[in-house]
């Protein structure tokens, strides 16, 4: 019997489960619940999901600004030796951002173009974000599988039930805060990451425009907006409402866009390009949208609709009907429910670290203690019937005390020699600072050579030592800065696009920079940086709390 998974996609607009099994080559539909609402926090669009059946064995998808994907180019290496050089990783990650972090990796197909390297997938995502979802589920009453990017989910309801060809696709799944993409090339996987930006920009732009509420901005873009490239409205309200959003359909159109020349960096594949591009999610349903991402990619651009191959003849008349007007939104929570019960799914599988100790402990674990205990019973046992066996032991015992006095010598050297590497390891990095500072420079106007829009020209770029409070930088050491200021073309297009474009351009590209960047149409823009702010201080735990004490 086919092993039954639960999907579970929990966003700020919509809480959706899908239960079911994959066998025969589709997924077959036993459950299906899906509710609305308009909430900022994870823990209140729970209260939404309220389905009639158990979220067993759910796998719970996750997207936003507290998860991270990203790619690590490896030489081959042992799967013991990648392991570590992933924790590594990660535990960098940790240290800059001062937040307990859960990850899993895997390894994308080979790539011809990369001869003799590997390519890892690497998620990472704040582990108060797992305990958010993971309170939600036990008040649903349900029992957790894992959590995975919603982008993973995206990828293997593509390869699942999407038309998989030699071509490469795009797919994105367009929500209210977020855009979850991927990339693929035939069944493999090139790309996967999450965006910031979606449904809401346009709500923002008809806010702005029309000096409405959050609420009835969504409302009046949900009934009237429409992207349609013929320019043909009907009536007044509904031209005041499209032409609203134009711009924010811009910015919608470049997210993409950037999201392909993203892709060719990171896998290094510089002759990518893209042969289609399909969408879902609540973003997707917007009139004409499929026809302005076309007309603005010169790529066919076409709704994603799964369940066009999916067996939901399992669901009573109420979840079909919920199912159909779901469907869009839908795509992701379908993903997840296939990876939870197909073994063969590609998956990266997150735990908070008392899930993952729980999962570790009866999954193998508990046997090693029930041997330990049965080991330790035949020892007494072995004790008291044998004497001259517990002479042995002492004798033993003698030999095996002296080797430790020997080990705790060498492992008091070893704290203190650790402690004098410390040392110059501070001095290191003071140096390293100082002529870094040079280096700063010349790596910000690398990336303005390559990366500063056309229609931008910088009028002052100044380096300098001091502090910044809002670069995390206080007065009890100063530490090299940038100044960067300019302005851009009167008339130009999108002056706001090509700013944050320039933005991300300096975030990615600079490695562990921090960045405080502002823009006026009038006055410019300007951004403040350093690649050289201290780390962030770890937050105390239990333990450190009660040695203070």
């Amino acid at each position: 019997m086919a092993r039954q998974g639960t999907g579970i996609d929990v966003g700020m607009r919509s809480a959706i489960a899908v239960r079911g099994a994959y066998k025969g080559g589709t997924f077959h539909v036993s459950a299906f619940s899906a509710g609305e609402h308009a909430v900022s926090e994870t823990a209140d669009a729970w209260d939404t999901l309220d389905p009639d059946f158990k979220l067993t064995n759910a796998r719970i998808g996750l997207s936003g600004r507290d998860v991270n994907v990203r790619y690590t180019r490896v030489p081959q290496v042992p799967d013991w030796q990648l392991r570590r050089l992933m924790r590594f990783e990660v535990e960098e990650v940790g240290d800059q951002s001062g937040a307990d972090v859960a990850s899993d990796f895997n390894l994308l197909p080979s790539l011809p173009e990369l001869d003799g390297e590997d390519v890892v997938l690497l998620a990472m995502a704040r582990t108060a974000l797992l305990d958010a979802h993971e309170e939600g589920l036990k008040a649903a009453g349900g029992t957790l599988d894992c959590f995975s990017p919603n982008a993973i989910a995206l990828y293997n309801a593509f390869l699942r039930y999407g038309v998989v060809q030699d071509d490469t696709v795009l797919i994105a799944n367009i929500g209210h805060d977020n855009i979850d993409v991927v990339i693929t090339r035939g069944p493999d996987l090139l790309f996967a990451r999450n965006l910031t930006g979606g449904g809401r920009l346009m709500d923002d732009a008809i806010s702005q425009r029309l000096g409405t509420g959050g609420e009835q901005a969504e409302k009046l873009k949900r009934q009237l907006a429409t992207l349609r490239p013929d320019g043909q409205y009907d009536g007044a309200n509904q031209e005041k409402v499209s032409r609203a959003i134009l711009a924010a359909g811009g910015q919608l159109l470049s997210l993409l866009q950037s999201a392909v020349l993203f892709c060719k960096t990171q896998v290094k594949i510089s002759t990518l390009s893209i042969d289609r591009v399909l969408i879902c999610g609540g973003g997707a349903q917007l009139d004409g949208l499929c026809s302005y991402l076309s007309s603005g990619m010169h790529l066919p651009v076409e709704l994603f609709d799964p369940w066009r191959v999916v067996d939901t003849s399992g669901l009573d008349d109420e979840s079909s009907a919920e199912l159909e007007q779901f469907g869009l939104r839908s795509v992701v929570a379908l993903g997840l429910a296939t990876m939870g019960s197909d073994p063969e799914a590609y998956s990266l599988e997150l735990l908070s670290p008392a899930a993952l100790k729980k999962r570790e402990f009866f999954g193998g674990q508990v046997f090693l203690w029930a041997a330990a205990l049965l080991a330790v019973a035949y020892l007494g046992y072995f004790a008291k019937t044998s004497s001259a066996a517990t002479a042995d032991l002492e004798s033993s015992y003698r030999v095996y005390k002296g080797e430790l006095d020997r080990k705790k010598d060498a492992d008091d050297e070893t704290e203190r020699l650790l402690v004098l590497n410390g040392e110059l390891a501070q001095h290191a990095a003071e140096l390293q600072r100082i002529v870094g500072a040079g280096e700063q420079l010349a790596r910000t106007l690398e990336v303005l050579g390559t990366s500063l829009p056309s229609d931008f020209w910088i009028k002052r770029l100044q380096g300098r030592w001091g502090v910044d409070k809002e670069l995390g930088i206080d007065d009890r050491e100063d530490r090299p800065l940038i100044l960067l200021e300019g302005l851009q073309r009167p008339g130009s297009v999108s002056p706001v696009t090509q700013y944050q474009e320039l933005r991300e351009q300096i975030e990615t590209r600079l490695e562990n920079v921090r960045v405080v960047s502002s823009y006026d149409a009038s006055k410019g823009f300007s951004f403040d940086l350093t690649t050289f702010a201290p780390e962030a201080p770890k937050p105390k735990t239990d333990e450190t709390d009660q040695e203070d004490a």
